[in-house]
């Protein structure tokens, strides 16, 4: 019962912090749950997925009714169907290394190492962005192409999209902080989707508790619901303070997980 709290602790923490700044949640809610050790790198992969996919349904239906940020529904319907796409090329690619290395531990440090390389990029890009000019596309064929290469990353990395995401639509799209984050939830709702209905498909859900699964889809709906709310509240400013606080912490953590899962 201790580590369902804790499980639903980390699931609504980390679903807020991910709907305000639009991350999504999983690139937190993996590593966290990588450092506790207690189940197999795949297991935690889905069950970050299964949460950032309930985050992310409510807190892009919340922000679109109540109107909090501007969403640009053909740029970002190209990208999430390049994401959907790229879901399913990303999960392949992560059983593929699974099956070849046959060892999650090297699974789980590989994953490590490439999440700390895109959230220090992510952190060095927002503390400067003021200083890069922007570039404003918008080419449907772009929109499907780069969707594909995050929807690749988020899956492989079993973190339903993140930080990535923010930049990109940043950079390539000169999206503000919360039209990108809105636009990001989006893109990272039809991924999981994707990633959801082919994990049932192949018959490669892995093992996991019923209650750990439950108390993090609640977590990840009660998460998307009040992230929403203080979404609407909070500043540009304040959004861009949070994310960065947050991408310090979780290269902190992904370095730690990197030496744990190289050790073992």
């Amino acid at each position: 019962m201790g580590m369902v709290i804790v499980f639903f602790a980390v699931s609504i923490l980390s679903s807020i912090a991910g709907s305000i700044c639009g991350i999504g949640g999983g690139v937190i809610i993996k590593p966290v749950l990588d450092a506790t050790g207690i189940m197999s790198v795949s297991a935690i992969s889905f069950l970050s997925g299964c949460t950032v996919l309930a985050m992310s349904v409510v807190s892009v239906y919340k922000n679109v009714r109540s109107k909090a940020a501007k969403l640009d529904l053909r740029i970002a319907t190209g990208l999430a169907v390049g994401a959907a796409v790229g879901g399913v090329l990303g999960k392949t690619m992560f059983q593929s290394l699974k099956a070849a290395v046959g060892n999650e531990a090297v699974v789980g440090m590989t994953q490590a190492l490439v999440l700390i390389a895109v959230t220090l990029g992510t952190l060095i890009y927002t503390v400067f962005k003021h200083r890069i000019r922007t570039k404003t596309y918008t080419q449907i064929w772009l929109c499907v192409v780069i969707g594909i290469l995050l929807g690749v990353m988020s899956s492989f990395l079993g973190i339903g999209g993140g930080p990535i995401n923010l930049v990109v639509l940043a950079y390539f799209f000169s999206m503000s902080t919360k039209e990108a984050a809105l636009s990001s939830l989006y893109i990272i709702m039809f991924s999981q989707i994707t990633s959801l209905i082919q994990t049932c498909g192949t018959g490669s859900i892995p093992k996991v508790s019923a209650a750990y699964l439950a108390a993090m889809v609640v977590g990840g709906i009660l998460g998307g619901t009040l992230g929403s709310k203080v979404n609407k509240k909070i500043s540009e400013e304040g959004v861009n303070k949070l994310f960065i606080a947050l991408m310090a912490v979780i290269i902190g953590i992904n370095i730690y997980n990197a030496v744990k899962f190289g050790m073992a």
